[in-house]
Formats: structure tokens, C-alpha cells, sequence
């Protein structure tokens, strides 16, 4: 007989399971049954819940985004000035809870599998979305005209933070991240004076 009230329960149990897991392995390379048994459930059950692994990946992107949003949105409420915005937006990527190995070590792997999956690609593209309008606005009154091609260079940065610390052994530097990003952010605005 089903338990009641398990079910998110136990997705959410996968979904951590799952970012653990290709954190660990660094690579899309985990079965759902290693999923399954770090959630501490049989792997019929994670295939009950999701149908298979690439779902499960999904889902735990989602969840990543999820969470990245809430910060963001979080950040830009205390955000005066459209500067602030803009780095409010900076801060909110390289958060302790977003800039941890095994998260990024998913989004090297999100990216990768949006090559090849339509959902993966979908997200993705949600997510470049979100992030592009959110520093266009605020850039506007900073830049002017340059506010898509500055925001694009920002963007550029902040995935190249994550790709980089993906492909390193050390542990990743929010603090260090955030303080390169904003120092890019000084040079634009100074050479846009």
C-alpha cells in the first residue's frame, strides 16, 4: 500500500541523490540505480516517479534553477540602483548553494546534454533568457545601446566560471568568481563613459 504524501518527499530525495551523484562522478555516467540507492529507494521506484535517468536530470535541473531563481529574485528586491541590480544578479550566481562542486559539475553536464536533448535545450535557453533580460534592464540606464552586448559578456563570464571550475580540482571561489565578474562589470561601464 503506497505511503500518502511521500511522493514529493522522495522526488526531492532523488533529485538531491541525482545532483550528488554526477557531482561525484563528474559525468552524466550514473545509472538510476546509484540514484536510487544514495536516495535510499529502489530504482523501479526512482522509474515509478520520473521514467528514466534523463528525467531525473531534468528534474534536478530544475530544481538547481529553481533555487538560482529564488536568489536571484531575493537579491533584486533589496537592489536600489540599476547597478545594484546588476550586481545583485552577479552575487546570486556565485552563491554558496549555486557555486558548490556538484551543482557545478551538473550545469558542465546540463550544458553538454543540450546539445543532443530537446528538453535540456529548452531549459537551457529559458535560463540564458531569464538571465539575458535580467541584466539588459538594469544595464539600460548604465550602457544605453550596449545593454544586450554587455549582458552577453556577462553572461559569458559567469558560464565560464562554472565551466572552468568544472574542469578544475580545486574548489571553487564564489568570492573570487563574483569579484572577477564585478571588476569586468567596472572596465564596461568606465569604457562606456
Amino acid at each position: 500500500m503506497p505511503k500518502i504524501g511521500m511522493e514529493p518527499i522522495r522526488r526531492k530525495a532523488l533529485v538531491n541523490a541525482t545532483i550528488f551523484e554526477i557531482g561525484r562522478a563528474g559525468t552524466l555516467d550514473v545509472t538510476v540505480s546509484q540514484i536510487a540507492k544514495r536516495a535510499g529507494m529502489s530504482s523501479a521506484l526512482a522509474h515509478h516517479y520520473f521514467g528514466g535517468k534523463d528525467q531525473i536530470f531534468l528534474a534536478a535541473m530544475r530544481h538547481i534553477l529553481s533555487v538560482y531563481g529564488a536568489q536571484v529574485r531575493a537579491a533584486l528586491l533589496v537592489a536600489k540602483t540599476p547597478r545594484d541590480r546588476v550586481e545583485a544578479i552577479i552575487h546570486a550566481n556565485f552563491e554558496a548553494g549555486n557555486f558548490r562542486p556538484e551543482v557545478i559539475s551538473a550545469w558542465l553536464n546540463f550544458y553538454v546534454l543540450s546539445q543532443s536533448m530537446d528538453g535540456a535545450r529548452r531549459l537551457l535557453r529559458v535560463y540564458q533568457h531569464r538571465l539575458h533580460s535580467n541584466l539588459v534592464h538594469p544595464l539600460r540606464d548604465l550602457v544605453g545601446d550596449d545593454a544586450h552586448e554587455v549582458a552577453d559578456m556577462i553572461a559569458a563570464m559567469i558560464d565560464g566560471h562554472y565551466i572552468r571550475h568544472a574542469l578544475r580540482e580545486d574548489t571553487p571561489s564564489g568570492k573570487r568568481a563574483t569579484k572577477q565578474v564585478l571588476e569586468f562589470l567596472e572596465l564596461m561601464l568606465e569604457a562606456r563613459k
